[in-house]
């Protein structure tokens, strides 16, 4: 199978280097230094047990040097994905599939609008991957991977399960990811947006109280949105699975918190500010969410968010502003 990789960062460079041993893999991105890296040595990837290898695979900017692919992964953040759209649709053969394994919501329709609905298919990841400098990549923590199938996708999906199973990356065809992807949502709503703004890795989250308090929180307003929605999480409470999350990946910087580190663009919209967008739409409250996602815009707009505590409901100042401590200590 010829896959095009459609982004060069953490996710997209794991994927490559994994499946890359069983299938004709091209990565196409801007990254300039990855893409140098990649090109001249090679991808570098450290696995999770501490073992490192070295993958030799095509790396450029134009998708049309990828084509004709069968599959076409699109694995940028979600600010990204009407660029992501046109580069998939310019590498795929015609009988080609587009698959998202991307954060948040709306990617799936904003691929679709471009390739075609019934040449898209959504998933969901839970495998983790850091990026160590161009050209190297960490296998961050192993996952399960799920592609939501349906008669048009059904038969390319359950071949890339295949792949992606020789590969070691656990995958699983299903009939319907809507509770996946919220499940996922609502732990990235919890985990990725307070991270972000106190520069900690996830384990943080489970140390201070005032934190855990606003993960768990946030993760269950999600939930509630959910719910109100009809979709069905695939765990008992959004809570408790955000708590063992960032247990499991307490040494891992969320992929948000290093945007904001690196002054990068984050998918706060797709994530945050879609389940806000979501439960307004829904008249279903969701104040904490409201107030990451207003100050998370404010560490972007001006650097800081410390002084934008003053914006939020009275009931939540109080947790923000001692939150906030970490931020303006030297």
């Amino acid at each position: 199978m010829k896959i095009v990789i459609v982004g060069t960062g953490a996710m997209g460079s794991l994927f490559a280097a994994l499946l890359a041993r069983f299938a004709d893999v091209v990565m196409v991105g801007s990254w300039s230094e990855q893409l140098l890296a990649v090109q001249e040595e090679g991808l570098i990837l450290h696995h999770v047990d501490g073992q490192e290898s070295r993958h030799i695979i095509s790396a450029t900017t134009l998708s049309a040097e990828a084509a004709p692919a069968e599959l076409a992964i699109v694995a940028v953040k979600g600010w990204q994905s009407e660029q992501a759209a046109q580069l998939a649709h310019e590498a795929l053969s015609p009988a080609g599939l587009a698959l998202t394994l991307q954060n948040g919501l709306g990617n799936f329709e904003k691929i679709g609008d471009v390739v075609g609905l019934d040449r898209v298919a959504v998933g969901v990841t839970s495998e983790g991957a850091t990026m160590l400098g161009a050209g190297v990549v960490r296998h961050a923590g192993n996952g399960h991977t799920y592609f939501a199938a349906t008669e048009s996708t059904r038969y390319r999906l359950e071949q890339t399960a295949v792949l992606f199973n020789q590969a070691g990356l656990p995958a699983t065809v299903v009939e319907d990811a809507q509770g996946l992807i919220w499940g996922k949502l609502a732990v990235n709503a919890g985990i990725n947006p307070l991270t972000a703004l106190l520069q900690v890795p996830n384990g943080y989250l489970v140390q201070d109280a005032r934190a855990f308090d606003i993960m768990c929180r946030a993760a269950s307003e999600v939930a509630a949105v959910a719910s109100k929605l009809g979709v069905d999480l695939p765990f008992a409470g959004a809570a408790a699975q955000a708590e063992e999350v960032a247990r499991a990946t307490a040494n891992n910087r969320s992929s948000m918190a290093q945007d904001i580190a690196r002054g990068m663009p984050t998918e706060i919209e797709q994530i945050t500010g879609a389940v806000v967008h979501q439960g307004r739409s829904l008249d279903v409250w969701t104040p904490v969410n409201e107030a990451l996602l207003l100050l998370v815009r404010a560490r972007l707009k001006v650097g800081s968010w410390s002084t934008a505590v003053g914006d939020l409901p009275e009931d939540l100042q109080p947790i923000f502003r001692e939150l906030a401590t970490l931020e303006t200590a030297p």
